[in-house]
């Protein structure tokens, strides 16, 4: 039984490599990268009370 989930978390580690690094993911992941980048349309805090 352990060599059996052994294999299956394995594989299961293979499978998400392989999606990672697939080109079909990496349009998703370079916009997640500039979200920090991008400007908010919200307001800057000022810092003051009103």
């Amino acid at each position: 039984m352990r060599v059996i989930v052994t294999v299956v978390a394995f594989a299961c580690f293979l499978g998400i490599c392989l999606w990672a690094y697939s080109k079909h993911a990496k349009a998703g992941f370079d916009e997640a990268a500039r979200l920090p980048l991008t400007d908010d349309d919200l307001p800057a805090a000022s810092g003051r009370r009103e």
